[in-house]
């Protein structure tokens, strides 16, 4: 799934406490927000694999949430959503497609990495690619609720959401053409830094 699309899904996630409990909703809106973020910081270094962790973020998230329940400050609600946004980020990308230039093509069957497991999880490709027009409807029927409730911040970052999404989504194909041309164009010393799937 897209990255526009991960973020608003950790808003929806954490949106409920907007009406259960509208004095922490903020940290937990922002930590949903960060941690649905997170794991695609590893783009360019093991991606899906560095900071994908589906199982441990999952076994995290049970006991901070019954810390944020038991005790619910800013810090405990905002920690709890940052390992729960990261979870649901890592499950979210086993229902997309293989980790590949191409995902349409439907020749990876590498989702996310298991560190647990220590192997990779199959992709489901219920959203078939990122960008897919699957993807842009589910950001579209998240998003939009989303910014009739939320305010400020969070209603700015959904909309840039939308935008980037709906761009990301026109060019998707354009750009898996692209991508190994421009990248053909690093120098020498820094091609190690170019994911095998944009050399190809």
């Amino acid at each position: 799934m897209m990255l526009p699309t991960h973020a608003v899904i950790g808003l929806a996630i954490a949106a409920p406490l907007l009406v259960l409990s509208p004095d922490i909703a903020p940290a937990a809106l922002t930590g949903a927000l960060v941690g649905s973020l997170v794991p695609d910081l590893d783009l360019y270094a093991g991606h899906r694999r560095t900071l994908h962790y589906p199982t441990i973020y999952t076994l995290l998230a049970l006991p901070l949430a019954l810390v944020a329940v038991v005790a619910p400050t800013t810090g405990s609600v905002g920690v709890a959503f940052i390992v729960v946004g990261a979870a649901v980020h890592c499950h979210a990308d086993r229902f997309g497609g293989g980790l590949e230039l191409r995902p349409w093509e439907g020749t990876s069957e590498r989702a996310v990495y298991d560190h647990v497991r220590g192997r990779w999880r199959r992709p489901k490709r219920w959203v078939r690619y990122d960008g897919a027009p699957e993807d842009l409807s589910l950001l579209v029927t998240l998003a939009v609720p989303l910014l009739v409730v939320l305010e400020g911040p969070f209603r700015a970052v959904v909309a840039v959401a939308l935008v980037v999404g709906a761009v990301y989504a026109g060019l998707r194909r354009r750009l898996a053409t692209l991508a190994p041309v421009v990248f053909g164009y690093v120098p020498e010393r820094l091609e190690g830094y170019v994911p095998e799937r944009y050399r190809t």
